[in-house]
This record gives C-alpha cells, structure tokens and sequence, in this order.
C-alpha cells in the first residue's frame, strides 16, 4: 500500500510497486483531468507536480511518490492565474495536452516568477501541442507572469455640507 498526499488530502492506493502514478490517478482514484498521451514521457500531457516538481506521471511508479505531496490539474482549482491567462490567451484549440502545459507552466512561474521567453521556451520545450497552440500558450504564460498594477488607493471624497 502506498500512501501520499493528492491534491492536499491522504489517500492510500494498492497495486504493483511499478503501476504509473498516472493510472493510479485516473483509474483508482478518479481524477480524469491528467491525460495519457504517449506513455512514454515525451508529451507532458500526464505531467503533474510532485513536491512541487514537474514530472510525467505515466514514467513514474506510484510507490515512487509514498509520502509525497502530489498535485494534479484540478488541484489548482480553478482559479489559478494561468487558468485564467489560458481562457483570456484562448490557449486551447483541442485541449487534450492542456492540462500537462499548464501543469508544466505552473512549475516554472513557482520557480521564475517572471519568466523571459527563453525561460518559457526552455520549460515547455517537452510539453507537445498536435493542434500547434505553443504561441498562444506562451501568451499565456506571458499573461500570467506580468506583474500586477498595484492596487490604487480609494478616491477621498468630500464631504457633503449639511
């Protein structure tokens, strides 16, 4: 039995000690939103974070990740930047590999912040787009790694005489 943290609660899973965490993921523990695309670690589309690293789910053992805190894309919430960078940026054309670009994105604004377009490049470099989004994605990630206008203090306004 291998326990670790998915998405900030514990579960507990069984199988062989080699079964791909992203089978695990998918079929005994019900989160469909990581994708099997190659099932050979070139794609990303089963990218997910352990310990807040970006890795391929379907390479990695289950047993690898015992004690871990693993994240997948609906982990994020829904509210995360780039989800919404990805819906203003209109970053999906199909939307299968998506899920890994953003999971892989994440990763490199949790470590570069403010990411030049080598630094965007270099990252998703391993991460493949059949519908050839990749500029509308690095738009994306562009829209979410731009600093943010500081918040403006509230007008005074007079007051009314009586």
């Amino acid at each position: 039995m291998t326990s670790f943290q998915l998405n900030g609660r514990t579960v507990q899973v069984e199988g062989p000690d080699d079964a791909p965490l992203l089978w695990v993921i998918r079929d005994q523990l019900g989160l469909k939103g990581t994708k099997f695309g190659c099932g050979i670690g070139q794609c990303g589309a089963c990218t997910v974070h352990v310990d807040g690293q970006a890795i391929r789910s379907c390479l990695t053992p289950a047993s690898a990740v015992a004690g871990s805190k693993v994240t997948t894309i609906e982990g994020l919430g829904g509210s995360h930047p780039l989800q919404k960078a990805w819906v203003e940026a209109q970053a999906p054309q199909c939307g299968y590999c998506q899920s890994g670009q953003i999971m892989q994105a994440a990763a490199l604004l949790k470590s570069t912040p403010h990411p030049s377009d080598a630094d965007i490049e270099a990252a998703m470099n391993g991460n493949l787009c059949r519908c050839m989004a990749y500029v509308r994605i690095k738009k994306a990630i562009k829209l979410a790694s731009a600093p943010k206008p500081a918040a403006k203090p509230a007008a005074k306004t007079a007051r009314a005489k009586a």
